[in-house]
């Protein structure tokens, strides 16, 4: 048998084959644009940078024991998260861990590896699975390997780091059924199950979807008795019911995690037209709503010459085309489309799913290549259909002046490689000539393609500036005045990314996750903050009141991010602002149960117990009109632009609340800046801000320069009394615990003696809280306007509140359910084989045609 064909050597070779093309195509790809850590170009676009490096930060912080909180909650973001959903969702593959071997600083640097070892081991597993399908060449199965790894869905997402576990396990998860189909491996297949599920569940379930297709379409080629095909399926069932039972502990709590979220905006389904689905076969080119199918133009070719290749059998080349077909179908019809979303309408791109096509693509072009180079009638028929698409997508926005001449050297390589491949007869040098042709016009189309991509997400997408010196000065800022838990020390209202607290450190408000609690996003939209992200990116709010409320010690000042303000960078070090507050647990001995209203002034106050804002009569001059319940002002409304007017007591703080109102407000006469409002309907909400004082004559005037249509609210002007607001702080923290201990997911208090009415403790009341006052039993703690509350009778002394996510204990449960299904079969069917008796040794048969490779 020829070497190159052999199981174990063969298959070894090409995943390094595979994993050695798709790193080194992807490094290439990123140095071409002039990308981190190659150039001076971000590579943080969109989430990457405003979530997931500040989520791997945190996981830094935490496998070295620098996180305030553990596994359970972090303390640093939303005043107190849960963590374990957030884990589940963003940091728990097997990849994620290295991190802890950077530097702190070079956080940036660490997920960029781990992005690129993620695709190198898509490339191996996918290299690996393809011999295993059908006899082949090793170098064949390497050089599809990084196809499928390399594919358009990579380079338009990878900064959605999280996601490529997906991409590694759908030929992993397919090597299972193969597994299922032999009988064998019955231990190995659970645990990639569970591996896969857990690494990224979102993912996972597609690409178990994708696994289950191809499963079922070897059954049917292979055309087993079907009691032997109903025991095959069967087997591959109870493997991904154990291994997702193996997965529980994580898989329930993201579950209840989401279901306790903020809903986020709705998003409804728009197929992609059909032409902009074909440009999407093509390299080197972007677009956000389409499926990105890009699989590199050897792979297209091939796959699509296999209707047309006539060595390969009739049943395998029309069920594999079939199957790409339906599931190219699939991704353009609602029903579907849902369904391969988890019956959830995603929050962006509608075509997370289309990696399986992807690898079903290269799966096919598999099938063509292992039965021999196609001929020049199947490669014609093949260019012909290729031919056809490129001119259906030329006539879209999506083809770019350099898709042209990456797609003409990608097609004249592969062309001139599968010529000369089927000349030599796949032996001697003309054939070693072909494979590096082959190779070289995969690598370079590829790492043209991720150049193009990049730069074409940039002018799309927000971005955000790696580790840098600003973020060094906030961290030593915020190191300095750290007094957790006495108090807490807010990174600021001047965020460079949406998770500023576990970027930077400190213990915010700021938080952006998929699983932001719906309680959060609430209570502070109740009391003045703002949002983006639909309410999933909580920001912080630099407001006197809510500092007290949330024991917030210290706040830091940071100049504006040049990054992001395109404005000369301002070398000054961050200032911090200090405040005597009560401690993190208070007592409210006559609290308030009246519901919040629409005034986050009036809200405050009755969280804080005390009167301390006149919230005057306004003004609105300079707009066109004033429906109820606001004035409507928007750019060009005026010539000398909207003006607020009201009348303040001399020496208060002027706040400004208007949600719905995007752009700069200013207090006339003041020497703050113009402070930045930002609304987007149905993305971002504007938070409260300070405008300064007002003047001895009480009477204000704040210019606003809108940079959109907006509203301002009736009561939009509040006027702190400073001297009120502290005469309150000082009264609940004269009442206030006497002492606070945090852990991960305990908080103990000392309560003064005679304590009476209800303990406050400044954290939102997330699902999985559970309180006990004195030596009472634990009880789910009740709420307190969005905070976690629990009654007192005076004869307490001590509080305790214990976090234990939602559904732990269900998917513990679960999972040892599993392990120990999983060690019974294990077992029983070690003793059914050791009690079966040997048969003796036969001829086989000659096999007709196999479907499945030899073992």
């Amino acid at each position: 048998m020829d070497r190159s064909t052999v199981p174990g050597a063969g298959r070894r070779a090409a995943a390094a084959l595979a994993a050695l093309v798709a790193a080194v195509a992807l490094c290439a790809g990123d140095l071409l644009a002039g990308d981190y850590p190659f150039g001076s170009r971000t590579r943080g676009v969109n989430d990457l940078g405003n979530q997931y490096v500040p989520l791997h930060a945190h996981l830094w912080d935490l496998l070295h024991g620098r996180a305030d909180g553990g596994l359970l909650v972090n303390w640093q973001s939303g005043y107190g998260s849960s963590f374990l959903p957030d884990f589940g969702t963003y940091l728990s593959s097997p990849f994620a861990p290295l991190v802890a071997l950077f530097p702190r600083d070079r956080i940036d640097l660490a997920v960029y590896v781990i992005t690129v070892l993620k695709i190198a081991s898509a490339a191996a597993a996918m290299a690996w699975l393809l011999p295993r399908l059908r006899p082949g060449r090793w170098w064949a199965a390497g050089l599809l390997g990084a196809s499928y790894a390399l594919c358009g869905w990579t380079l338009a997402a990878d900064y959605n780091p999280m996601w490529l576990d997906g991409l590694i396990a759908l030929p992993l998860l397919c090597l299972t059924g193969e597994w299922a189909l032999a009988g064998r491996r019955r231990v190995l297949g659970v645990l990639v199950v569970a591996l896969a599920w857990s690494a990224n569940f979102y993912t996972a379930y597609m690409a178990t979807l994708g696994a289950g297709l191809v499963l079922l379409l070897r059954l049917l080629l292979a055309a087993p008795p079907r009691r032997q095909a109903l025991a095959a399926a069967g087997r591959a069932v109870l493997t991904v019911v154990l291994g997702m039972g193996l997965a529980a502990p994580l898989l329930t709590v993201v579950y209840l995690g989401t279901r306790h979220a903020y809903p986020g905006r709705l998003a409804r389904f728009h197929p992609a037209p059909a032409e902009n689905l074909l440009a999407r076969l093509l390299p080197a080119t972007y677009d956000y709503s389409s499926p990105a199918l890009y699989v590199g133009t050897t792979a297209l070719l091939l796959a699509l010459a296999l209707p047309f290749h006539r060595a390969v059998p009739g049943r395998v080349r029309a069920g594999w085309t079939a199957l790409v077909l339906a599931v190219t179908l699939s991704l353009q019809w609602a029903p579907t489309s849902l369904a391969w979303h988890a019956f959830a309408v995603p929050q962006g791109s509608s075509y997370r799913q289309s990696f399986v096509l992807c690898g079903l693509l290269v799966i096919a072009a598999w099938h063509a290549l292992s039965y021999g180079p196609p001929g020049l009638p199947a490669l014609g028929a093949a260019g012909s259909l290729l031919a056809l698409a490129v001119a259906a997508a030329s006539r879209t926005n999506l083809v770019h002046a350099h898709t042209w001449p990456v797609l003409l050297l990608g097609v004249a390589g592969a062309l001139t490689g599968l010529v000369l491949l089927r000349r030599s007869g796949q032996r001697g040098r003309l054939a070693v000539l072909a494979v590096l042709v082959l190779l070289g016009a995969q690598a370079g189309e590829s790492a043209a393609s991720a150049a193009v991509a990049s730069g074409l997400r940039l002018k799309h997408l927000d971005d955000y500036a790696p580790w840098g010196e600003r973020q060094r000065l906030q961290a030593a800022a915020i190191a300095r005045a750290d007094g957790w838990p006495r108090y807490r020390t807010d990174p600021g209202r001047e965020q460079t990314v949406a998770n500023d607290p576990l970027a930077v450190g400190g213990q915010g408000a700021a938080y952006y996750s998929s699983l932001t609690s719906d309680v959060l996003s609430r209570t502070l939209t109740a009391l003045g903050g703002g949002w983006t992200s639909g309410g999933r990116g909580v920001q912080s709010l630099d407001n006197a009141v809510t500092d007290v409320l949330f024991s917030v010690g210290a706040r830091v000042h940071s100049p504006p991010d040049p990054h992001q303000t395109h404005l000369p960078e301002d070398t000054a070090a961050p200032t911090v602002t200090r405040r005597d507050v009560p401690p993190l647990v208070t007592v409210r001995t006559h609290p308030d149960e009246a519901p919040y209203g629409s005034s986050p002034y009036r809200n405050q106050e009755l969280l804080l117990g005390s009167r301390v804002y006149t919230v005057p009569p306004i003004t609105v001059r300079g707009d066109d009109a004033a429906p109820a319940p606001g004035r409507r002002v928007g750019p060009g409304n005026a010539l000398t632009g909207p003006t607020i007017s009201a009348r303040c007591p001399a020496g208060t703080q002027v706040y400004l609340a208007a949600p719905r109102f995007s752009g700069t407000a200013r207090l006339a006469g003041g020497t703050a800046s113009a402070a930045p409002f930002h609304y987007d309907h149905g993305r971002a909400l504007a938070a409260m801000e300070p405008l300064g004082r007002a003047p001895a004559s009480g009477r204000i005037r704040i210019d606003l320069v809108p940079d959109r249509p907006g509203r301002v609210p009736p009561g939009a002007v509040g006027c702190l009394d400073t001297a009120r607001l502290r005469t309150a702080a000082a009264r609940l923290k004269t009442t206030g615990a006497t002492s606070v201990t945090v852990s991960d997911n305990t908080v103990r208090a000392q309560l003064r003696p005679g304590s009476r009415g209800l303990a406050v403790l400044a954290a939102p009341r997330i699902a999985g809280w559970r309180c006990a006052a004195g030596d009472g039993p634990a009880r789910p703690a009740r709420q307190y306007h969005g905070l976690i509350a629990v009654p007192l009778d005076g004869t307490e002394t001590s509080l305790t509140c214990t976090f234990h996510p939602p559904g732990l204990r269900l998917g513990t449960a679960v999972g040892l359910a599993s392990l120990a299904a999983l060690l019974l079969l294990t077992a029983a069917t070690a003793v059914r084989r050791r009690r079966a008796p040997t048969p003796a040794p036969t001829t086989p048969p000659a096999p007709r045609e196999r479907v499945t490779a030899a073992p």
